[in-house]
């Protein structure tokens, strides 16, 4: 796999050279969010970064909050097994869970430096209705259950369940977005993380 060659932007400073994220799916949404998160997070950086499609080890869709972790985790491991030369590597895994009879969604994020410092953040939760619920229950992926209920194609790589059940207010990058910078938090206050 070949990625764009780093330029130092100024040879002279060390912390000015671009550094390259590699994140364990090649989805437009999660590649955005996790570039987004990373400049928020560190904007005197300059940052590449690159999608690597990563099997997560985990079901299609998963299940709960184990799963659905072990899905992040997995994909930003295998994403450094992958492309070990990278500076950190990011997994994102969408997952569903049920309570009280109703299901909710939601995103583990998972980030890995080269010095094996792990952060790790969830996004916020929300319940899917009931019509996306039962497609899930039958065995559909949320992508899919979105597309069918919402008559679109592709959903996942767009604005997901969350941008289509708030007409846009909140789009699935910038839902991610937000969980990438937390778990960025042993990076930025990396004295009080070690």
């Amino acid at each position: 796999m070949a990625f764009p060659k780093r330029k130092n932007i100024q040879p002279e400073r060390q912390r000015e050279r671009e550094l390259l994220v590699v994140v364990g799916s090649k989805n437009p949404v999660k590649v955005q969010c996790t570039e987004n998160g990373f400049q928020r997070a560190f904007g005197e950086h300059h940052f590449i970064v690159e999608g690597l499609n990563i099997n997560s080890e985990v079901s299609d869709q998963p299940f709960g909050d184990e799963e659905t972790y072990r899905g992040a985790f997995n994909r930003a491991k295998n994403a450094k097994n992958t492309f070990p030369e990278a500076d950190y590597w990011v997994g994102i895994e969408g997952g569903v869970e049920e309570v009280d009879n109703e299901m909710i969604a939601y995103a583990w994020v998972t980030v890995m430096d080269r010095n094996g410092k792990l952060g790790k953040a969830k996004t916020s939760t929300f319940f899917l209705p009931e019509a996306i619920s039962k497609l899930i229950r039958g065995g559909m992926e949320l992508g899919a259950a979105d597309d069918k209920v919402f008559d679109r194609e592709n959903s996942k790589q767009g604005n997901g369940a969350v941008g289509m059940l708030t007409n846009g207010t909140i789009d699935r990058t910038e839902y991610y977005e937000q969980a990438v910078v937390l778990a960025l938090i042993p990076f930025i206050s990396d004295k009080l993380y070690k």
